[in-house]
Order: C-alpha cells, then structure tokens, then sequence
C-alpha cells in the first residue's frame, strides 16, 4: 500500500505496456440461474434469501424478479406481499462460493489463467488471461462470442468483454457488453462508462452522486489529492487500474504451467481406464514436447474437463526432475488405484484431458546404451514415486539427521517430498545398534567394580549372563540446556487491578530444578551375553554424584 500511496499523489502518470489482453464474464444472476439448472423444476420468479441486519432479505433474484420489481435487500415479507406466487429458498453463501469456483476452473479449457474477481462477492465475475490465446479461436471478437454463447446455451445470464486491464475489461462487460477495447482506444471508452463501472462501494458512489460526477471521464479530470483526501486511496486505485497506470494483477486458481498438451473428444468417455489410456498417450506427446526444450519437470497435473462445467483435477510429485513418459504414466496409474466412486465422478462425460508440467528445471538427454552405467539411482527415485503415488505423499518417510548427539534426539522421519526444517548433517562414523528402542528402558546391571564392565543384565525379567563388553563411550548432555529451569507451561503474564480493586497475589509457579548436565552424561557400552546376542546399554550418571546412576538398554545389534 505504501508504494500504491507515493504514485497517487503525481498527477501525470507514464502509461504502463498494454501487452496483456484480459477476458471478464460477468454473471449477475449466477446464483438463481446455476439452481435453475440443477432443479428445472423451480418455477420463475426466483429469490434467495438470507439472515441480513436482524431481518430475513432477498440476497439473489433472477431476471423475472428484477422485472416485476424486486430489489436485492428487500425483506421477504415485502416481496411475498408484492409477488405471492414468489419462488424463494434459502441462500448459502459457502455452498454457491464452491460451485462458481469449479464453474470458473472449467473455463481454464479456453485459458490456461482464470480467476475469480472478488470484490464484490466471491461469485458472479470471471477473469481469463487471454494474452496469445485468442488466436486459438480465430481472433478476440469470436472467442468472446464463442465464451457467451456457451453459457447461454446451458442457461446463465452473461456478458463480457475484452480490454487490456482487467479494471477496463469488467467495467466494460458490465455497462457495454461484448464489446473488445483497443489499447489505443481504453480511455476514450472508459470515459463515458458511468462512476459505477470502477468497482467502488455504495458509500463512495452515493458521494460521488452527490457531487454531481456520473461519467469516469469527469472523475478522471477532477484534481487527484482533494478525491485522495475524501475517498480514501481505493477510489485512486480503482481508477488508476482501470486505465492501466497502475498493474492489477490476476490470482489464477488451477497451477500455472506453461507446458501443456491436451486431448478433446467428439464423444464423452467416462471410463477410467480410458482416462489412463488417453493420460498414457498425452504423456508421450508432453516429453516429446520438454525434450524440444531440454526440459524436465517434477509435477504434473492431470486436468479431466467434465460436459455439465466441472473440473477434476489430479496432481502429483515425483522424486527429481523427469520427463519420461513411461513412469509418468505410471504414477497416474497408481495414483488411480487409491480413486473412490466419490473421488471419481465423471458425471455426463469427460470431453477434454489435459496433462501439464511444472516446477520445471534444465534436463539434459541421457546415454541410453551399451556405455550406459546404471548407478540405480533412478531406479529408487521411481521406486519412491510408485510409493507415494499409490500410498499418498505423506507415507513414504525418509531418515532425517537433525544437530543432537543424544541417539533418540539425532534423527527423525519425514516425508520424502516434504520440505526439510532441519540442515543437512553427515551420518557420523560411530557404531550404532541397528535397532534402537523408541525410549530407553530401565534394567538392572551388576559390575565387579562400580565403574567397571557389566557382568549381568535383568531386562523384563530375565537374566542374561553377559560374556563381552567395550566401553564407555561417553556422551555428555546437551550444554546449551546449563542452569535452564523446565517449564511445564509457560508463565502468565501478570494483569493490572482495575481502580478500586486489590491488586491479585502472583500466580503459582513451579520450583522446578534446574538442569544440570552432570546427571545427564551417559556412559554407553556394547555388551554380549553367552547366546551371541549383543546389546547396548548406558550408564546414567555418575558415581559419587549427587543422584545415584541408573541404567537403561537402548538397542539391539544384529
């Protein structure tokens, strides 16, 4: 906001590189039009209503009841008295929020970007970024035409346009539909669109009413600090996005990925293996593709564009970068295995399937040969990709060292594609037990000597006649932890009495004793008893200390 603020104060802005061409469909009765679709059983007119300033109000009506008159924050009962044969249902914002989201992903078939505008509800207004797209369809005017008359064909109210700001596009496709402004051409058009075009709210345009402004041209002539000072700098902001002085950028809701490839279908399937089949097929043509580009990639996303406007989409990871087409299909295909009739619904039919990639890196070609070495690198990193499709990512763990000597403490397990908290630590040379206890368990140990070797051991109640032993290797406790009190919670903030009442007595605190790293050495020791079997135990503590040691087992060799 603060560089927003130190450009509204100039008065003569450079105008910014109209390189991009933006697509806003505006949808102003989605909500009724989208329930007409699903039930055609409901009779217009139709309104929504919801619980508004401590009163029922209409939140959503379709185009019959704007006709017979009605208006959004009308009370119910009003409009019933007006309209008895008056259709009304409840209205969930959650639930339509859902549904204009997948609506919006679905049009990711014409763009690769597609957002929602929220400004003025998290429904009802689409934004493509249609920059090198258009082409595709002849030419910006006919995808345009080919955009609404789509959504008309199944239904919805819609209107749009075409500018090279997404400010200047939505004003457009609200006040002069399916109209395509030329950058030459954005600001002798928005000139003449009334105030309401700049996406203000009530208050601000109820002042600018009063002020006797009705085109953005007068605004727009109207000295800047004056209008900062009483709107507020949205109002400059608004404006100066709409002519492109300053940038507006989209949010795009599916990944963005320029590398794609994509399969449409006359005829719907439905099937999943012939989704697998088509998704076998596309990844040959998208590593043919990254291979022109000396690329590689290690997502992918799978995109199954439904006929009734819906989108699913599979993503996945995979261990390093890739572009062989064999194991990314593969990948897909356990990642199938896990699908459920509820996470696969195709509903009517599948009529496109895109496959793209991203997070991509330079991949160069590989020997593939008689002088080929095969260190089985890739073998493994495949291996853990087929885990963690079939399992999920969150399943497939790997041995993290973290910076502590304390054995239970140096390592951890996380996810393999997960991002590690820790530094990269070097295994340590030491001998260590291949299996070690989750906590040490408590045992008894008999020596000759105080400080000697263990002669016997009694763990879970048998004895084991110890024949070998090697040690101590001593490991001292951690001694960042010197003269720090355990805290079993963290200790409350006192609050101040209010005039006229006595101060409260502090609360209770613990007297916890302070850590002290000499009971926390531990002299550890390699023991075998007469059947070969080999432990490893320690000594916790010290002789003539102030608490008499104490010893655990740790771990088992093989």
């Amino acid at each position: 906001m603060a560089s927003i603020l130190s450009q509204i104060g100039k008065t003569v802005y450079p105008g910014l590189l109209h390189d991009r061409r933006f697509l806003v469909l505006t949808l102003p009765f989605w909500p009724t039009d989208y329930l007409k679709r699903r039930d055609p059983s409901l009779k217009p007119p139709l309104a929504l209503y919801e619980k508004i300033r401590g009163g029922l109000r209409l939140a959503a009506l379709d185009p019959e009841g704007v006709r017979e008159g009605l208006r959004l924050g009308q009370s119910l009962a009003d409009a019933r008295a007006l309209l008895p044969h008056l259709t009304v249902l409840p209205f969930e914002a959650e639930f339509f929020t859902a549904a204009f989201a997948d609506f919006a992903d679905w049009h990711s078939n014409a763009s690769p970007l597609v957002g929602v505008l929220k400004d003025d509800k998290p429904f009802g207004d689409l934004v493509l970024d249609i920059t090198g797209v258009d082409h595709i369809f002849g030419g910006e005017r006919k995808m345009l035409h080919l955009l609404v008359a789509r959504l008309r064909a199944l239904g919805y109210s819609v209107n749009g346009a075409v500018a090279s700001t997404i400010g200047g596009a939505w004003a457009a496709s609200r006040f002069a539909p399916n109209t395509i402004i030329e950058p030459h051409s954005l600001d002798q058009s928005l000139d003449v669109l009334p105030i309401a075009a700049l996406r203000l709210d009530e208050n601000q345009l109820a002042l600018l009413a009063q002020m006797g402004l009705k085109t953005i041209g007068e605004l727009r002539l109207r000295p800047r600090k004056p209008l900062l000072a009483r709107f507020g700098a949205s109002l400059i902001l608004r404006l100066d996005q709409a002519y492109g002085r300053i940038e507006e950028r989209m949010v795009p809701r599916l990944p963005v990925s320029e590398h794609f490839v994509e399969r449409k279908f006359p005829d719907p399937i439905s099937l999943l293996d012939d989704v697998l089949l088509t998704a076998r097929d596309l990844a040959q043509d998208l590593a043919a593709h990254l291979e022109e580009q000396g690329l590689g990639a290690q997502a992918f996303h799978l995109f199954l564009y439904r006929v009734d406007h819906k989108v699913m989409t599979l993503s996945l990871n995979a261990a390093r970068v890739t572009r062989d087409p064999l194991h990314i299909a593969n990948m897909f295909r356990h990642r199938a295995e896990r699908l459920t009739e509820e996470n696969y619904d195709p509903g009517f039919g599948i009529d496109m399937v895109r496959l793209a990639a991203s997070s991509l890196d330079r991949l160069d070609a590989a020997q593939l040969g008689a002088f080929s070495i095969a260190s089985g690198a890739d073998m493994l990193d495949q291996l853990t990709d087929r885990l963690a499709s079939r399992l999920g990512a969150v399943s497939v763990l790997k041995t993290e060292l973290v910076e502590s000597h304390i054995p239970e403490r140096a390592a951890r397990l996380t996810p393999v594609f997960g991002q590690s908290k820790g530094q990269e630590t070097a295994f340590p040379d030491l001998e260590r037990p291949l299996r070690l206890l989750p906590l040490p368990e408590l045992v008894a140990i008999n020596a000759e000597v105080p400080d000697g070797l263990p002669a016997s051991m009694i763990w879970r109640r048998q004895q084991y006649r110890l024949v070998k032993a090697a040690g101590p290797e001593r490991l001292s406790a951690e001694w960042w932890r010197r003269r720090e009190r355990l805290k079993l919670a963290p200790d409350p903030k006192p609050e101040e009495p209010k005039p006229g009442e006595k101060p409260k007595p502090p609360p209770y605190v613990p007297d916890l004793p302070l850590f002290d790293p000499v009971t926390g050495m531990r002299d550890y020791y390699v023991v075998e008893d007469r059947d070969g079997h080999r432990f490893w135990v320690f000594r916790l503590g010290l002789y003539g200390g102030p608490v008499h040691p104490t010893w655990y087992l740790h771990g088992f060799f093989a």
